[in-house]
Protein backbone atom coordinates (compact mmCIF):
# COMPACT_ATOMS: atom_id res chain seq x y z
CA UNK A 1 0.00 0.00 0.00
CA UNK A 2 0.95 3.79 -0.79
CA UNK A 3 -0.17 4.78 2.63
CA UNK A 4 0.91 4.41 6.57
CA UNK A 5 -2.09 5.21 8.36
CA UNK A 6 -5.92 5.88 7.07
CA UNK A 7 -5.13 9.34 8.00
CA UNK A 8 -3.40 9.64 4.60
CA UNK A 9 -6.48 8.89 3.08
CA UNK A 10 -8.39 11.48 0.93
CA UNK A 11 -11.47 9.72 0.91
CA UNK A 12 -11.23 9.17 4.73
CA UNK A 13 -10.76 12.82 5.40
CA UNK A 14 -13.84 13.24 3.32
CA UNK A 15 -16.08 11.17 4.87
CA UNK A 16 -15.09 12.84 8.12
CA UNK A 17 -15.93 16.23 6.75
CA UNK A 18 -18.77 15.18 5.65
CA UNK A 19 -19.86 13.22 8.73
CA UNK A 20 -19.19 16.79 10.49
CA UNK A 21 -21.15 18.28 7.42
CA UNK A 22 -24.63 15.80 8.49
CA UNK A 23 -24.14 16.10 12.13
CA UNK A 24 -24.04 19.82 11.93
CA UNK A 25 -26.64 20.50 9.22
CA UNK A 26 -29.16 18.35 10.89
CA UNK A 27 -28.54 19.18 14.70
CA UNK A 28 -31.74 21.43 14.86
CA UNK A 29 -34.37 18.77 13.01
CA UNK A 30 -37.18 17.70 14.20
CA UNK A 31 -37.63 14.28 12.07
CA UNK A 32 -35.81 12.75 14.70
CA UNK A 33 -35.53 9.07 13.47
CA UNK A 34 -34.02 10.28 9.91
CA UNK A 35 -31.70 12.54 11.61
CA UNK A 36 -29.82 9.83 14.13
CA UNK A 37 -30.06 7.56 11.00
CA UNK A 38 -27.98 10.13 8.64
CA UNK A 39 -25.73 11.03 11.42
CA UNK A 40 -25.03 7.07 12.51
CA UNK A 41 -24.53 6.45 7.93
CA UNK A 42 -22.21 8.93 8.01
CA UNK A 43 -20.15 8.65 11.12
CA UNK A 44 -20.43 5.16 9.38
CA UNK A 45 -18.15 6.29 6.55
CA UNK A 46 -15.18 6.68 7.46
CA UNK A 47 -15.40 5.01 10.82
CA UNK A 48 -15.45 1.93 8.47
CA UNK A 49 -12.14 3.16 6.69
CA UNK A 50 -10.06 3.57 9.80
CA UNK A 51 -11.75 0.37 11.14
CA UNK A 52 -10.80 -1.20 8.25
CA UNK A 53 -7.20 -0.44 7.83
CA UNK A 54 -6.41 -1.20 11.70
CA UNK A 55 -7.12 -4.76 11.13
CA UNK A 56 -4.21 -5.14 9.07
CA UNK A 57 -5.32 -7.45 6.74
CA UNK A 58 -6.11 -6.61 2.96
CA UNK A 59 -9.09 -8.39 3.04
CA UNK A 60 -10.78 -7.40 6.08
CA UNK A 61 -10.03 -4.09 4.47
CA UNK A 62 -11.60 -4.42 1.07
CA UNK A 63 -14.46 -5.57 3.47
CA UNK A 64 -14.77 -2.53 5.23
CA UNK A 65 -14.39 -0.49 2.04
CA UNK A 66 -17.68 -1.49 0.94
CA UNK A 67 -19.54 -1.51 3.96
CA UNK A 68 -18.42 2.50 4.05
CA UNK A 69 -19.38 2.02 0.47
CA UNK A 70 -22.67 0.75 1.29
CA UNK A 71 -23.23 3.53 4.29
CA UNK A 72 -22.84 6.28 1.22
CA UNK A 73 -25.40 4.63 -0.19
CA UNK A 74 -27.86 4.42 2.59
CA UNK A 75 -27.06 8.12 3.42
CA UNK A 76 -27.83 9.63 -0.23
CA UNK A 77 -31.20 7.54 -0.03
CA UNK A 78 -31.84 9.23 3.09
CA UNK A 79 -31.00 12.42 1.76
CA UNK A 80 -33.62 12.11 -1.28
CA UNK A 81 -36.27 11.19 1.50
CA UNK A 82 -35.07 14.60 3.62
CA UNK A 83 -35.15 16.16 0.14
CA UNK A 84 -39.01 15.48 -0.25
CA UNK A 85 -39.72 15.74 3.19
CA UNK A 86 -37.70 19.47 3.25
CA UNK A 87 -35.48 18.97 5.90
CA UNK A 88 -32.76 20.71 4.97
CA UNK A 89 -32.60 23.46 2.22
CA UNK A 90 -32.32 22.12 -1.37
CA UNK A 91 -29.03 23.34 -2.33
CA UNK A 92 -27.32 21.84 0.75
CA UNK A 93 -29.15 18.88 0.74
CA UNK A 94 -27.87 18.76 -3.61
CA UNK A 95 -24.19 19.31 -2.11
CA UNK A 96 -24.69 16.41 0.11
CA UNK A 97 -25.71 14.33 -2.47
CA UNK A 98 -22.51 15.05 -4.48
CA UNK A 99 -20.02 14.41 -1.57
CA UNK A 100 -21.89 10.59 -1.45
CA UNK A 101 -21.59 10.39 -5.07
CA UNK A 102 -17.77 11.43 -5.28
CA UNK A 103 -17.07 9.20 -2.44
CA UNK A 104 -18.13 6.04 -4.09
CA UNK A 105 -15.87 5.61 -6.57
CA UNK A 106 -12.97 6.95 -4.38
CA UNK A 107 -13.84 3.87 -2.66
CA UNK A 108 -13.73 1.68 -5.69
CA UNK A 109 -10.50 2.56 -6.57
CA UNK A 110 -9.22 2.37 -3.44
CA UNK A 111 -10.79 -1.58 -3.25
CA UNK A 112 -9.70 -2.20 -6.21
CA UNK A 113 -5.87 -1.14 -5.92
CA UNK A 114 -6.02 -3.56 -3.06
CA UNK A 115 -7.27 -6.88 -4.77
CA UNK A 116 -4.28 -9.05 -5.74
CA UNK A 117 -3.27 -8.89 -9.43
CA UNK A 118 -3.86 -12.03 -10.86
CA UNK A 119 -0.46 -14.31 -11.88
CA UNK A 120 0.18 -14.02 -15.81
CA UNK A 121 -0.76 -17.28 -17.57
CA UNK A 122 2.03 -19.50 -18.45
CA UNK A 123 2.43 -20.67 -22.32
CA UNK A 124 3.83 -23.48 -23.34
CA UNK A 125 6.64 -22.66 -26.86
Amino acid sequence: MAFQSFEELEVWKRGCRLAVEVNRALADSKEYALRDQMIRASISIPSNIAEGHERDSRLDFIRFLRIAKGSAAELRTQLYIAQRLSVLPKEQIEMLIQETRELCPMLQALIRSLRPVPAPLKTEN
